[in-house]
C-alpha cells in the first residue's frame, strides 16, 4: 500500500509561478524542503547566515534541479534588526510571496542570550518567525492564495505553558525544557495566527517532522557535534523529515485547511495546551512587545 506522501504527490505539483521563502534552507530539513520545492519549479528565497555556504548550496541545487530561480537572503535570525533587514530585502524585489516556510531552529545545550538580550532558543525558534511572518502578511494577502508552514515539534508535549514570568529562563534553565518551550510557542503562534487570518486568503499550519538526524545542536562544541553525528545513525533522514513540510506547502489536499498540526502528512490532535486560546493571545501580545510590532 502506497504511503499518504506518495499518493498525495503522485502528480508532482507545478510551482513554476510560485514564490517561496524558507528560513534555515541551507541544511537539514530546510535544505531537503528547498530541494523538493526547487524540483517543482518554485522560485526560492533561502534565508541563511553564511553567504559562502549559501552560495555553494544554491549552486549545487541549481545543478541538481535545473532550476535557476534560487536566491539568498543573508541574515542572522538571532537578531531582530537583521530579521527586519531580511524582510525589507525581500520586499524590495516587489514579488508576491505564496509560500512561507518557517523552518529554522536552534538547540542550545547551555543558556545563551541572543543579540537583543533574549534567550536564544525562544528568540530564534519563535520570535524571529513571529516578526518575519508579520512583516510579510501584507504582501502575502496580495496573492490569490498563500500558505504559511511553521515547523514545530512533538517536543511541545513536554511543556504545558509559556514561562511568561521568566522568558529568558534566568532560573531553571534546562536545554530540553527550554527547546520544548520554544516549540510550544510555535504551536500557539500557529493557532493564534490562523484565528486572525480566518477570513483571508492565507492558511497557516504546523508541521512536525518527527525524529530527524540533522545538524541541530551541532554548534554546542565537540560534544554537540558528536551527539549530532550519532543521532544521524539512528533517526530518519532530513528528506523523510521534510515530507510533511513539503506536503503542507504544496498539496491540494490541504487547500483551505488552517490552524492544524500535521505529522507524517496526516492531521494530528495536538496537546490541549498547544491550542489554549488565552495563552495563545497572551503570547501574541508579549511577542508584539518584544519585537516592537
Amino acid at each position: 500500500m502506497k504511503s499518504k506522501w506518495v499518493m498525495a504527490l503522485r502528480n508532482t505539483p507545478d510551482l513554476t509561478h510560485k514564490v517561496c521563502l524558507i528560513t534555515g534552507g541551507t541544511s537539514g530539513i530546510g535544505l531537503a524542503s528547498a530541494r523538493a520545492l526547487a524540483k517543482m519549479g518554485a522560485e526560492l528565497f533561502l534565508v541563511c547566515r553564511n553567504p559562502e555556504k549559501g552560495q555553494r548550496v544554491i549552486d549545487q541545487m541549481a545543478s541538481e534541479t535545473g532550476n535557476p530561480k534560487l536566491n539568498l537572503l543573508i541574515g542572522d535570525l538571532a537578531s531582530l534588526s537583521e530579521v527586519r533587514r531580511i524582510a525589507q530585502e525581500f520586499l524590495k524585489y516587489e514579488k508576491p510571496l505564496h509560500i512561507l516556510l518557517n523552518n529554522a531552529g536552534v538547540y542550545a545545550m547551555k543558556r545563551n542570550l541572543a543579540r537583543d538580550n533574549l534567550e536564544e532558543m525562544f528568540a530564534v525558534n519563535h520570535l524571529s518567525h513571529f516578526l518575519l511572518t508579520n512583516l510579510f502578511l501584507d504582501r502575502m494577502k496580495l496573492s490569490s492564495e498563500a500558505r504559511i508552514v511553521n515547523v514545530a515539534s512533538g517536543a511541545h508535549m513536554l511543556v504545558r505553558q509559556i514561562n511568561f514570568e521568566d522568558l529568558n529562563f534566568d532560573n531553571g534553565f534546562r536545554s530540553l525544557k527550554v527547546y520544548s518551550h520554544s516549540k510550544l510557542a510555535n504551536m500557539l503562534f500557529t493557532h493564534e495566527l490562523a484565528r486572525r487570518l480566518a477570513d483571508c486568503n492565507i492558511t497557516v499550519n504546523s508541521a512536525d517532522p518527527g525524529e530527524v538526524g540533522t545538524n541541530l545542536g551541532s554548534q554546542n562544541g565537540v560534544f554537540g557535534k558528536v551527539i549530532s553525528r550519532l543521532m544521524k545513525l539512528f533517526l530518519q533522514s532530513p528528506e523523510k523529515g521534510a515530507k510533511t513540510s513539503v506536503y503542507l506547502c504544496t498539496s491540494d489536499e490541504v487547500d483551505g485547511v488552517t490552524g492544524k498540526y500535521f505529522r507524517n502528512c496526516r492531521e494530528k490532535e495536538p496537546k490541549s495546551w498547544a491550542r489554549n486560546n488565552k495563552m495563545a493571545k497572551r503570547l501574541w501580545a508579549v511577542s508584539e512587545q518584544l519585537t516592537s510590532m
